[in-house]
């Protein structure tokens, strides 16, 4: 048998790696402000090391936790129908 590589030979062998398919360049970033070009398996731009927020002072840890967990949107009031005259809507009406 040929040991030759060629394309039907791909198509019955199994090919020896541990990953398939195709690394993107991306620029990871990390807290201290440097970048580094690697490759990784999801097409991005940009990757983000997440910061330690042990390290930032009180008010700024406060302001960013804030940012992060919103507060909950206060609960309108329902419209009432008191103040409506409903002579002005009796032509609406079926008889």
């Amino acid at each position: 048998a040929c040991a030759r590589g060629n394309s039907n030979r791909a198509a019955v062998c199994h090919l020896h790696r541990q990953l398939y398919g195709r690394r993107y360049p991306v620029l990871l970033v990390s807290t201290d402000g440097s970048t580094v070009r690697l490759r990784y398996g999801e097409p991005k731009r940009i990757l983000m090391l997440p910061l330690d927020s042990s390290t930032l002072p009180e008010a700024e840890r406060k302001a960013r936790l804030r940012r992060h967990f919103p507060t909950k949107p206060k609960a309108k009031e329902e419209e009432t129908f008191e103040g409506i005259d409903l002579d002005t809507y009796k032509k609406f009406w079926k008889k």
